[in-house]
């Protein structure tokens, strides 16, 4: 008998939903084209839903399939200006294999080739990975900048110390996955031997949404200022880490979209067109399935004149 309930419970709950989502097309049919653009662009419901409300109701546009850009292109969080964290004492963080040292690498030729390299110092944190170290070493020696490294929070304090006088301190950390045992010790240390660093959080771009979740979540206790989108040219969809992004208003300060060093580094308030025009040829290529069922389940919970 209870299942029977529930079964007739949850039918009815789904006809409800399809006819909200069929009143919704009705009502403000501008508003369910956005929806389901962007969703063929992958962009998560709850992302979908927040910026469709921002939508107008109606549009003089001949072709109102531009107003999903426009709405990304308009809220996509990036940093406008650089200056902030281009120089002082930056720590990279992120998960295993999101390519943070060569990011750092990136970050550091950038510098020299604007500044010169007496000036900046590389720092290795990371005494995990076995050769972590000897591949930030090798990018140091090339640059002409010395490389330290630190196995604690005091080590980590200590060094920054004795390199105070420089302009510019690129802390290269453990990868660890969100769920790492070892992950809350990582976060402490910097916690601890680094309190002045802008943290900046390596954002896989070719992440599935519930990962990147996890790894926002996860490093969330260092209150990153910004994030660099890494791996973008590994990207099959770029719908999850906008989404991401979006979610929680997390800056995106540079895009990584080759190992190149440092040509693959991009200001992302430069490629922010280029950005979404690469999640449009992504979604031509491999548009997600979108049938009646999905829309009806993610967005006919919310009546239209709600």
């Amino acid at each position: 008998m209870q299942r029977e309930l529930r079964d007739l419970r949850q039918l009815l709950e789904t006809g409800l939903a399809g006819m909200t989502w069929n009143d919704k097309r009705l009502r403000e049919p501008l508003k369910a084209k956005v929806l389901e653009e962007l969703s063929a662009l992958d962009i998560a419901p709850d992302v979908a839903m927040a910026l469709a409300a921002l939508a107008p109701r109606r549009t003089a546009l001949d072709n109102p399939s531009h107003i999903p850009l426009a709405l990304l292109a308009k809220h996509l969080p990036v940093v406008e200006d650089l200056s902030g964290i281009s120089s002082g004492v930056i720590a990279l963080v992120g998960p295993t294999g999101a390519g943070k040292t060569t990011t750092i690498a990136k970050l550091a030729a950038r510098w020299c080739m604007r500044h010169g390299s007496q000036d900046l110092a590389l720092v290795s944190t990371d005494s995990y990975r076995i050769g972590a170290r000897d591949q930030l070493l090798t990018y140091a020696r090339i640059l002409g900048a010395p490389m330290h490294a630190a196995n604690s929070g005091r080590d980590l304090a200590r060094v920054l110390e004795r390199l105070k006088s420089k302009k510019l301190i690129l802390i290269d950390t453990a990868g660890m996955g969100p769920r790492d045992v070892r992950l809350s010790e990582q976060l402490a240390a910097l916690q601890l031997g680094a309190a002045r660093a802008r943290v900046l959080l390596a954002l896989p771009a070719q992440g599935e949404g519930h990962a990147l979740e996890e790894i926002v979540q996860a490093f969330a206790p260092l209150t990153p200022v910004a994030c660099i989108l890494t791996k973008v040219d590994e990207a099959a969809s770029l719908g999850a880490v906008i989404s991401t992004t979006l979610r929680h208003r997390l800056k995106i300060a540079y895009v990584c979209d080759g190992q190149r060093v440092p040509e693959d580094l991009h200001a992302a308030h430069q490629r922010r067109v280029w950005l979404l025009r690469t999640a449009l040829r992504l979604k031509e290529q491999r548009a997600p399935a979108r049938d009646e069922a999905y829309y009806v389940r993610n967005f006919g919970g919310t009546p239209a004149h709600a």
